[in-house]
């Protein structure tokens, strides 16, 4: 209890000591932004708006020239995260945050850059089953599937950005970085609830993003093992390993449009594969919802997205993935949101060594973000 009452304690002398820091970091980075504006480009603007370090840059003013190369300069300002434009007035956005409504923001971002960046270029995939982030989900089967009907999936990894820079003067941008995850499946209904299968996923990626367009290519190695338990219980029965593994590269295209909607797609191919029968090429495409309104008492925001695969090695049916929910804003530490969503699952099984099995389930799961 002691140790309780000591931890208690602290997390209250901490969360106000964290709040004050994060005050004095935005006032210090709208002072710095206002003297690199007024050096550089002998530009005179109000404070600029600055919140959790992204910065507001009211462009309604700007020449094109100014506004591409202020962009570039205030993503370089040590601690800013990123940079977001408006058509606002500089009067109009002397003060504000980007946490209210009292200025609109458009959809232009310029991320910060350098040695180990915050933020991504190329948004995370909420509906893709593959895509590495922490999450852990309970899924229910429709129907037997390859080891019971209550499974929850775990996953553990994320998308590293390890340097970012922009194409010479303008605001378009690249970054180049590592992505890792793991994903694990495990039968609730054995009695030690049993490692079914894992797949681990590793890929070296570089991205872009010019606007509302952003790019995801990488290059990686996936490799799916069976759970001992699993396997000693089914030593008896026909089932039959498969020693999955395989290298590939992929590319995916993604546009943002208004209010939140974003499409993306795009494909891929295998290479140095085993089993050496599987077939190379893949689609994949996607529609995602991010709403630009805000549920302000619970500070949520409602999410929907759906992910649709297509291989070749299935002749081409598609594997759809759906995924719907809330993103909690006041849910973040250091910038990792967290989201609560359903999920909706019809396809061949996105767990590797299973690979060969139609599967159908409905879910419930907790994914967080950094």
């Amino acid at each position: 209890m002691a140790g309780l009452r000591v931890t208690a304690a602290l997390g209250v002398l901490l969360v106000p000591a964290y709040a004050n820091a994060t005050v004095q970091d935005d006032a210090y980075i709208a002072g710095y932004a206002a003297g690199v504006l007024k050096q550089s480009l002998q530009l005179n603007l109000p404070p600029l708006a600055v919140k959790d370090g992204v910065i507001i840059l009211p462009v309604a003013d700007l020449k094109p020239a100014d506004k591409t190369k202020a962009l570039q300069l205030l993503a370089e300002i040590p601690g800013v995260n990123s940079v977001k434009t408006t058509e606002a007035s500089s009067a109009a956005t002397s003060g504000a945050t980007t946490g209210t409504d009292k200025v609109k923001l458009t959809e232009s971002t310029v991320a910060s850059t350098g040695l180990l960046p915050k933020g991504h270029l190329f948004k995370p995939l909420l509906a893709d089953t593959r895509w590495a982030h922490f999450s852990a989900a309970y899924r229910n089967y429709q129907s037997n599937n390859f080891d019971g009907r209550d499974i929850a999936s775990v996953s553990f990894g994320e998308t590293i950005p390890i340097y970012r820079s922009n194409f010479g003067h303008s605001s378009a941008q690249w970054e180049a970085g590592l992505q890792a995850g793991v994903f694990s499946d495990f039968n609730l209904g054995a009695s030690s609830s049993d490692l079914l299968n894992t797949d681990f996923i590793a890929s070296l990626y570089s991205s872009v993003r010019a606007g509302q367009f952003s790019a995801f290519g990488r290059i990686y190695h996936q490799s799916s093992h069976l759970g001992d338990e699993f396997l000693l219980r089914k030593v008896n029965t026909q089932f039959e390993r498969v020693n999955l593994s395989y290298e590939g590269a992929d590319l995916k295209l993604s546009y943002e449009l208004p209010y939140g909607v974003r499409l993306y797609g795009g494909g891929g191919g295998l290479f140095h594969k085993e089993p050496s029968e599987l077939k190379i090429w893949s689609a994949q495409y996607g529609v995602e919802f991010r709403s630009p309104w805000r549920i302000e008492f619970a500070s949520m925001r409602p999410i929907i997205a759906a992910d649709i695969k297509n291989y070749d090695q299935n002749n081409w049916s598609t594997d759809v993935s759906a995924r719907a929910g809330v993103e909690f804003e006041n849910a973040q530490v250091l910038g990792r949101k967290l989201q609560i969503l359903a999920e909706y699952y019809n396809g061949f099984s996105p767990s590797g060594q299973f690979y060969k099995e139609k599967v159908e389930y409905i879910g419930l799961g907790a994914h967080y973000h950094f």
